[in-house]
Formats: C-alpha cells, structure tokens, sequence
C-alpha cells in the first residue's frame, strides 16, 4: 500500500534507473518502519481502517521523502499517550463522560439536599444515604445522556471535538452503546429499588427530554432548533435538579409535607437562567461542525460574538439580581453580607475575564465554556447560605 503511493509521486527522468532503484529502495525501508513500529506500539488498535489511514500513510511517504524520520510523522495524539497504559485509558474514560456534568450533578444535589436541613440533627446517616442515592441514580443517567450525545455526535464531533474517544477511534460504536444501555438500566434500577417519587420523576424526565435532545429520530434530535434545545437544559439543570432532589430529601428522607422555601425558588430561578446562558454559549465553540450538519443554534443564526456577549450581559444582570434579592430579602446579616458580596465578586471575575475572549477561537471560547461551568459550580457553593 505504501508502494502504491509513493508511485504516485513524480521522478525527475534525468536519474533513470539509479533514482527508480533509490525510491524502490526507500520505500521498502518504510514499509519495514512502519510495520516494526506498529508490531512494537499498537497506536492504531481500535481505529477504523479506510480513508484515514490511507491518509496517514500518504503522510508517512511525504515526510520520509522529504527527509523527517518516521518517528516525527507520527499524529501528534499517539505521541502523547501510551496506548496500552493505565494513564491512557483514563484519559480516553475521562474525556468520553465529560466530568464537569458529574460534578455538577454531585454538587448540585449536595446544595439542594443541605436546603432541606432545618436541624443539626437532620445531618444523620439517614440523610446521607438518601444523598447518595440520589447522586448516584442521577450520575448514571447524566452518564447515559453524555455517552447518547457522543454516539449521535460521531460525525459532527470528528470536525469540532476530534479528541473524544469515539470520534478518534478509540471507543467502538458498540463500546459506546453497552455503557448507554448499561448506565440507563442502572439509573433507573436503582431509582425503582430506593422508591423515592420525587427521585423517579426527575429520571423519567431526564430521560425523556435528554433523549428527544440528542437521537436523531423524527420529530426528535431537539438540539437542531435553539429553542428547544435550550428549554431541554433549563427543565432538567435548572428546574428538575433544584424541585425534585430537594422534594427527595424533604418529603421521602425526611418524611415533612411538601413545601418550597424561599431559596429553592430563588434557586430554581437562578439556575434555570444560568442554565439557558450554559445552553447557549456551548454552541459557539462548535460552530463550524454545527453548521455543516444544519444544527440551527444561535450562533449559527446571529454569529459567534453576538451570542458570546448576549450570554455575559445575561448572566451580568442574574448577578445583579442576586445581589438585589441578597439585600432585600435574606433574614440574618451574615447572609446579606455572604449573598451580596459573593455574587459581587462573580460578576466581576467574568466580567474581567469576557475582556480578553478571542470569540474567533474555538480552544478560547471552550476554555471561556469551561470557565462559565465554574461560576456554575460556585453558585451552588451560595445556595445554602441564602436563607
């Protein structure tokens, strides 16, 4: 196959035979190279053979003939990771679940559950069990969203996101699907053996909105229409993760009529805008890929820079109000003082930092996407002192 490329190339006809011999003579040292180095570091293993890797041997021929060792021209990917390591398939497990969404999850449920604390002697190893259960049923669903999301993404995350364990080859199809159907079967087991309602609507719900979000089925795959597919993260991130986990703990572990204080309101109305910002601003690092398939996000519509500063005057102004209800509304000094300043301090920290996003970038804006999940996570860190 080798061979076959470096025919390809033209040779000047002034060194005859003496040029065709040293080109036989090349390609055959390459040929040996390549496979040596394959038989001693299986960097290929798990990737589909086709038109990449006629593509990557082309490129081995060229800089062979150009003068650059083999070495040199390998991807840059597999220069990084040793295949066969442990470090590499926790590398590939990390970058396939995306763990931002799981300690989101965790945290998430955390604050929510400390809102239904009235007494120290609520913090009980009644209440950490119903804790853990219900982080780790909705772990396991966020689980089954993430891994749905990349199975029906492969193509889409090839262009924007080629570093994801499927897109690159290094999870099969069929990996992808086990751990979906193994994480669902799990979430909603463990859901049906704890027997919490509250707990059993927030999957079910889940479940639904996120799948009709990512499968590509008729009158499904929402994430292709902006307003739908924002109105499936707000529901689940903003609403679902503040009602139901807190309704779990009040009403199923702690066994109290169902009641909404004041900061699962305040709660749910933060989050629910935040959440929106999330699902907005995560298209505008995908821009490329998403116009190609035809995922009609805002950025496709209004442009990346328009949407990238939409998305920080909106969470500017929840901060603002934040800080308004802090004043307002909390019932001790001390909470005041932690609300106000707090949300102060996070609106001026994005602030400063929108200043210096180049939009045009897509490594910039994801890194900006990453920062947001941040400021996502702190707020949670608030909630509870918000009384």
């Amino acid at each position: 196959m080798v061979s076959i490329l470096v025919g390809s190339f033209p040779v000047a006809s002034s060194s005859g035979s003496y040029v065709k011999e040293a080109t036989r003579y090349k390609t055959e040292k390459i040929q040996n190279n390549y496979h040596i180095t394959r038989h001693h570091q299986n960097h290929y293993r798990g990737i589909k053979v086709g038109s990449t890797f006629h593509q990557r041997a082309r490129r081995y021929v060229v800089n062979a003939g150009s003068g650059e060792s083999f070495e040199s021209a390998k991807p840059q990917h597999f220069q990084k990771t040793n295949r066969g390591s442990i470090k590499y398939y926790l590398d590939a497990f990390t970058r396939f679940l995306k763990p931002n969404i799981l300690i989101a999850t965790a945290i998430s449920i955390t604050s929510m559950s400390l809102l239904a604390v009235e007494k120290l002697s609520d913090i009980s190893l009644t209440y950490f069990i119903g804790l853990f259960q219900a982080i780790v049923a909705a772990a396991l669903m966020a689980c089954y969203l993430t891994v749905l999301n990349h199975l029906t993404d492969v193509e889409i995350d090839k262009i924007n996101k080629p570093n994801r364990p499927l897109a690159s080859g290094e999870y099969s199809f069929e990996t992808g699907f086990i751990l979906t159907a193994a994480s669902l079967i799990l979430s909603f087991g463990i859901g049906w053996i704890v027997g919490s309602p509250p707990l059993l609507w927030a999957l079910s719900i889940t479940f639904l909105l996120g799948t009709a979000y990512s499968i590509d089925l008729p009158l499904l795959r929402w994430k292709r229409i902006a307003v739908l597919a924002a109105m499936c993260i707000v529901v689940v991130q903003g609403i679902i993760f503040q009602v139901a986990y807190f309704l779990h703990m009040q009403t199923y572990v702690f066994k109290r009529p169902t009641m909404l204080p004041r900061s699962v309101i305040f709660a749910t109305t933060f989050m629910s805008f935040f959440c929106l910002v999330l699902a907005l601003f995560k298209d505008i690092p995908d821009h490329e890929g998403d116009e190609k398939f035809g995922i009609q996000s805002l950025s496709v519509h209004l442009g990346q820079k328009r949407v990238f500063w939409i998305c920080v005057s909106l969470l500017e102004m929840i901060y603002g109000v934040a800080i308004l209800v802090g004043a307002t509304t909390c019932s001790y000094h001390w909470s005041r003082m932690i609300t106000v300043s707090a949300h102060g301090v996070l609106a001026s920290v994005l602030w400063y930092r929108s200043k210096s996003v180049d939009v045009k970038s897509s490594s910039a804006t994801e890194s900006f996407h990453m920062f947001l999940w941040k400021l996502f996570y702190a707020e949670y860190l608030i909630i509870p002192f918000i009384i």
